[in-house]
């Protein structure tokens, strides 16, 4: 007599995926509370993994390692697995008038001098978010020089409804930039105080809708603006952006040592304009130099996120309102961005975890 068929059960299923580990916050997916809605009919099994982030860089294989696992259960003939996200909130974001609502995690991107590339990087980072599934919004802070509305083709004036300001949207993320609110050819002069109650304003009287990150583009150089946002805005960490030569690397220290002063933690360094390759073409030409990331990364202990390439397209990219990650995904620049957005992801999951 044949034996009967072993009927799997739920604590059958979690026993054995607590065989899955996440890689970066070293414990497993049970224990993590990352497996939801458990459903079992029969030798068939579906449930769900909710990661901490949709941009986690192991999703395909953290989904692989589950799937073996459950189907060495005995009994179990079919596995349908569901991954979902959830992104973590940093610590309640905190100024003088109470919490940002709205808004999950608070990112600076920043540099030590001017002519790096960072609002290029902030936007295309954003961007990168967005597309992973993240519901994203994007802060102009450089109030000196704004970029972002040319960077994402957007003009004219925000409205305000129940006496918040309305972002824009674009390329699905949520915009707000000083060069929204004054005229195109107009400088804008201000001393500490005003940049400190402008800075207050974008933060707290803007209407941010649900967002899991919002990417603030500081202006370079160490000075009011990053600490006014340091002061004003729990941020849950900083992304420092340089080019290869010395005399970046140089100001990038400076940018590192301001923020460790105001206890923000460093996401890393991007390496932007590493090199360069004429289409049609193999070798590298490193234009700027080498291994200006690499020696930060060494020098501060910082993770080196990514280097980007230079590419033609980003600059008319930029120029005519569509950033490289949107106008040509498969671009060299455009995936190391989205990887350098997959390690940002996942260090503000690991950040937030700690």
């Amino acid at each position: 007599m044949a034996r009967p068929t072993p009927v799997p059960s739920e604590a059958d299923v979690l026993q054995a995926l607590r065989a899955v580990h996440d890689p970066d916050l070293h414990k497993d997916i049970v224990a993590l509370g990352f497996v939801k809605n458990v459903r079992i009919c029969g030798g068939s099994v579906a449930f769900q993994i909710e990661l901490t982030t949709p941009a986690c860089p192991v999703k395909d294989l953290m989904k692989g390692q589950a799937e073996r696992a459950v189907r060495a259960v005995p009994g179990v003939e079919q596995v349908a697995i569901e991954m979902t996200a959830r992104v973590t909130a940093s610590r309640p974001v905190l100024g003088d008038s109470g919490t940002i609502p709205g808004v999950k995690n608070v990112g600076a991107v920043s540099s030590g001098k001017g002519g790096v590339g960072k609002s290029t990087v902030a936007v295309n980072l954003a961007c990168a978010l967005q597309r992973s599934g993240a519901r994203v919004g994007i802060l102009d802070a450089d109030v000196y020089g704004p970029n972002v509305p040319l960077m994402l083709g957007l003009s004219g004036r925000p409205t305000a409804v129940d006496r918040k300001i309305v972002p824009f949207e674009r390329h699905g993320l949520q915009v707000m930039s000083m060069a929204l609110l004054v005229a195109e050819d107009q400088p804008v002069i201000w001393r500490g105080p005003m940049l400190h109650s402008a800075m207050r304003q974008f933060l707290f009287e803007v209407a941010w809708q649900d967002l899991d990150y919002l990417v603030v583009d500081l202006p370079p150089g160490t000075g009011d603006a990053q600490l006014s946002l340091s002061q004003q805005a729990h941020l849950m960490g900083a992304l420092i952006v340089t080019t290869p030569q010395d005399v970046a690397v140089l100001d990038v220290r400076k940018a590192i040592r301001m923020f460790q002063t105001v206890n923000v933690p460093i996401l890393g360094v991007v390496e932007n304009m590493a090199w360069f390759t004429p289409p049609g073409h193999t070798e590298r030409y490193h234009l700027f130099g080498e291994g200006g990331g690499e020696r930060i990364r060494r020098e501060f202990d910082v993770p080196l996120l990514g280097q980007i390439p230079i590419e033609m397209p980003v600059r008319p990219g930029g120029d005519r309102g569509t950033p490289i990650v949107v106008a040509a995904p498969e671009s060299a620049a455009a995936r190391a961005l989205c990887e350098i957005a997959s390690k940002v992801a996942q260090r503000v999951s690991v950040l937030n975890a700690g």
